[in-house]
């Protein structure tokens, strides 16, 4: 097997410097005081340290990458294939109960394998050592909504190298959630567990149109012109996936068209929420910090480093969890190593912890049901403004009231 191990950046992904010229994509304020870190402070030979031996850890797991991962991700490919194969042949005999409850199940794991495991970590390159076309991260195609080209820029690029920074990671909010007290609060954040709830549930949806930066389109910071530039590809992905869910295979089952129709509405609708769950107790914990773009202009590779690591949080369980998760159940190894594949960040997060202690950096994991509770609680807390916004909004009504007096 003919393996090499750069992964160069191509035009498809563009290289992590310098940041973006681009406005902000939210209007941010001074916040609050923050609450005490759970880390302690570092000096400057401190923070180099530390992410010399991280450099180290990567490069010691890169040196035994090979036929490992390559099996695994062929093992995993052909589990996605015939799931998806055994999920569609049941449902068209899904006017069995056993068959349609089957036959969705099959179908919801193909899709969340495909989601998680398979297409998220390809497209990052972990398995561009292989120099397997089928297997290149700035080529693959995953099935769903979000044409792979827009992932690649909004998930790899602007999200993974400026995680957390205020306004230039749009996956902060995803253009609807308010996350974070620098943040300027508006009346529209009262509702945003609502729109989070709606959000999961067309979670593949929401993805597809992220990219095109429709909020700044709204506020007028980015042209309809720009955005419409970008909008044919987006379009053209989603209608092919709601085509062949929703109208080829419902059409092919004849008289099973409603059972197939149900059964792949409600597989689309296990991917979506499983992947906004997994993906939101990754970042949005309430121990999850946030950067100002400030940060950007002295930071090095160790404090690059210590920004992914207090920005992510890990989720515990088993085998089987981690597989689903497409382990991003160890998102904070992922955001350490994107591009290492994800079958080792198991054994590189008790590495990592273990730098981590001697460090006195706080490990943010926990279990999925304490983790989400915590994403929960940010939402909420966050859909109301700060004493301080109340005041000042307060203060701004003032002088109305009194020329209406």
């Amino acid at each position: 097997m003919n393996i090499s191990l750069r992964t160069p950046f191509t035009k498809k992904t563009p290289p992590p410097s310098p940041a973006p010229e681009r406005a902000p994509h939210v209007a941010l304020v001074p916040p609050p005081p923050a609450p005490p870190s759970r880390s302690r402070a570092l000096t400057a030979a401190e923070v180099e340290a530390f992410g010399a031996e991280l450099d180290q850890l990567r490069a010691e797991v890169i040196a035994t990458v090979g036929e490992r991962e390559a099996t695994y991700i062929r093992r995993v490919h052909a589990c996605v294939r015939y799931t998806e194969i055994g999920g569609r042949t049941l449902l068209f005999a899904g006017w069995l109960p056993p068959a349609f409850v089957l036959g969705t199940g099959l179908l919801s794991v193909s899709k969340i394998v495909d989601n998680m495991e398979l297409g998220h970590n390809v497209m990052h390159g972990q398995y561009n050592f292989l120099n397997d076309p089928e297997y290149r991260g700035d080529t693959f195609e995953w099935d769903t909504a979000c044409p792979g080209d827009a992932w690649r820029h909004s998930h790899n690029y602007l999200h993974h190298n400026f995680t957390n920074i205020l306004g230039k990671d749009r996956d902060l909010g995803y253009g609807v959630l308010r996350l974070t007290e620098h943040e300027a609060w508006e009346p529209r954040h009262r509702f945003q567990l609502l729109y989070a709830g709606a959000l999961a549930t067309f979670f593949q949806w929401g993805v597809a149109m992220h990219d095109l930066e429709l909020d700044r389109v709204r506020k007028g910071e980015r042209s309809r012109a720009e955005m419409r530039a970008e909008l044919g590809p987006v379009l053209r992905k989603m209608a092919r996936v709601g085509a062949k869910d929703y109208l080829l295979f419902p059409l092919l089952a004849g008289p099973s068209f409603l059972p197939v129709l149900l059964g792949n509405m409600s597989a689309n609708l296990a991917r979506n929420l499983w992947a906004f769950t997994i993906i939101f107790c990754g970042h949005f914990t309430e121990d999850a910090e946030t950067f100002p773009p400030e940060s950007l202009e002295t930071e090095t590779r160790g404090a690059w480093y210590l920004r992914q690591l207090k920005g992510s949080s890990n989720l515990e369980g088993g085998p089987v969890f981690h597989f689903f998760t497409g382990n991003l159940s160890h998102q904070i190894e992922h955001h350490l190593f994107p591009d290492v594949p994800a079958l080792r960040y198991a054994e590189m997060a008790v590495k990592v912890r273990e730098i981590c202690e001697r460090y006195g950096q706080h490990y943010n994991t926990g279990s999925l049901s304490s983790q989400f509770r915590s994403v929960v609680s940010r939402i909420v807390r966050l859909s109301s403004p700060t004493p301080a916004e109340v005041a000042a909004r307060r203060d701004a009504r003032s002088p109305r009231l009194r020329v209406l007096s």
